[in-house]
């Protein structure tokens, strides 16, 4: 299930959503928690869903398919947060992957202080895989003073795991962390692509959502961190065949392998 804002040039979001469960072999099940008016630049304005439509959406699905991960993208308000709440509450057995969307890639924000509390109070100790990016980590951990300690900080609020990527910091390579039982576990090199991309951040979370629902239940350790690897390495390979449809950032290929 995914309950993320659709996103109209089809590059991020749902639709970037969508994509990535089919080519990775689930049935995707979307709810819309926000609307949003954007192109591949920016997102010029954002809508969220009231948060009653969001669980009338959510639970009409649960009770009816057998769902297998949660992938939580763009909220769009505080009160929507609180909503996702109470629907992992009622449904803790499910894997949570969480990518905490706070800004567009053009710089946008999509997340105020209120939601951005409600995220770290009440989603993240309900967290599976948390997948911040650097400076989402550095916003939902500002006591911390480098990136190693905003892992061990977000791991400290409650999610199991962290992949903490490293596509906005300097480098030639790309350096993504796993974070997990209070220590680093592994970090991952990945070659730089040249570009900016729309929709990557979106495209790992739900990569991992798919891969986790395929290993039910999520097993040991191992068994995730190897649907970790796997999901930053079709990423990757995404990345790599993308392509430019409108006049900003390039749209990866999530069906690649065709």
């Amino acid at each position: 299930m995914i309950l993320a804002g659709n996103d109209p040039t089809g590059g991020a979001g749902i639709a970037a959503d969508i994509e990535t469960l089919i080519s990775l072999g689930c049935r995707p099940a979307p709810v819309i928690t926000a609307l949003t008016v954007q192109d591949t630049h920016n997102v010029q304005e954002l809508l969220p869903v009231e948060p009653e439509w969001v669980l009338a959406q959510a639970r009409a699905v649960l009770a009816d398919l057998p769902v297998a991960a949660f992938k939580i993208g763009v909220m769009g308000s505080a009160d929507n947060a609180v909503a996702l709440h109470e629907l992992l509450i009622a449904w803790p057995d499910i894997p949570v992957v969480l990518d905490p969307v706070l800004a567009a890639g053009g710089g946008t924000r999509l997340a105020d202080g209120e939601l951005i509390e409600a995220i770290r109070d009440l989603l993240l100790p309900l967290t599976t895989v948390l997948t911040p990016n650097s400076h989402e980590a550095r916003r939902l951990a500002p006591e911390a003073d480098t990136l190693e300690a905003c892992g061990m900080a977000l791991l400290a609020r409650g999610c199991r795991y962290v992949l903490l990527t490293g596509g906005h910091e300097p480098g030639t390579e790309v350096i993504n962390t796993v974070y997990g039982n209070n220590r680093r576990l592994e970090s991952g090199r990945w070659p730089r692509l040249p570009g900016n991309y729309h929709g990557s951040g979106c495209t790992l979370a739900a990569a991992i959502a798919a891969l986790l629902a395929q290993i039910q239940p999520p097993g040991s350790e191992p068994s995730l961190l190897s649907a970790l690897y796997q999901a930053q390495q079709y990423v990757w390979r995404s990345l790599q065949a993308s392509h430019p449809v409108g006049g900003g950032q390039l749209l990866p290929n999530r069906l690649f392998w065709i």
